[in-house]
């Protein structure tokens, strides 16, 4: 599948609201802060997050650490849940360090089999033409989402404006840090900008900036938690957003 997947039949939008929301939403936008893994692609799709986070736990046990982690915090099979549990009981700690870069290497080297999520390459270059800057504001490495870009000749679109996890854990999402360093550096009110996210942490982090919402889901169950969390406009597809922004575009020639 690639980014660029053909689709039959009509691409439902799921909203609570006007579907005249999404093009407002659009149409103010002169800045937009993505979520990478979710929004941008899959970055597990080939290189297993349950795997990666069983070998993270399996590292902190090998150093005698079994204890420092809940039983459900073990058994949580996502990589984050684990870094983060081990930055709450050692903050800033060098152990912390050595496991947060544990986990960039292997975000590392599942950037080369990502799965780009449908439409959204042509939506972000579409974006980029009619004049809006982007940026990246993630809880995965920076690095990472950066060699995945580079791979996908989309590095240009955002550069240089990248903003993702650091060794300072308390900063990641639903915390609107990366959100507010994004803004910063790009001039930009936060009325000015739309997040595009697909986490309940996400639509958190960007309410908390004042910045609009727009969230993505690939199928209906992650869709619903989504809206169960506020969310007011959700998409399953981001055919609709391309669809939009290439009518704005040629309104705008």
């Amino acid at each position: 599948m690639t980014s660029d997947t053909k689709q039959t039949g009509a691409v439902p939008i799921a909203t609570e609201n006007d579907p005249n929301q999404l093009r407002n939403l659009i149409r103010r936008a002169r800045v937009v802060l993505w979520d990478f893994d979710g929004p941008i692609c899959r970055l597990f799709a080939g290189h297993s997050a349950e795997r990666v986070a069983s070998d993270l736990v399996s590292w902190l046990e090998g150093r005698g650490l079994h204890s420092l982690l809940t039983d459900t915090e073990r058994e949580s099979l996502d990589p984050q849940v684990v870094l983060r549990a081990v930055d709450r009981r050692h903050p800033g700690s060098d152990l912390v360090a050595e496991l947060e870069e544990r986990l960039t290497q292997e975000e590392l080297r599942a950037a080369s089999s990502a799965m780009p999520t449908p439409y959204v390459d042509p939506v972000i270059r579409t974006w980029t033409a009619v004049g809006s800057r982007l940026a990246i504001t993630t809880n995965n490495s920076p690095r990472a989402a950066r060699t995945y870009l580079a791979g996908r000749g989309l590095a240009e679109c955002f550069a240089p404006h990248l903003y993702g996890r650091t060794q300072e854990l308390h900063h990641l999402k639903p915390d609107p840090h990366c959100l507010n360093r994004a803004l910063r550096a790009m001039g930009a009110a936060p009325a000015d900008a739309l997040m595009i996210g697909d986490t309940p942490s996400d639509h958190e982090a960007a309410g908390r900036a004042g910045v609009p919402f727009l969230g993505y889901a690939r199928n209906e169950r992650k869709a619903k938690i989504l809206r169960d969390a506020g969310a007011g406009t959700v998409l399953v597809s981001l055919a609709p957003l391309l669809e939009l922004l290439r009518s704005q575009g040629a309104a705008d020639r």
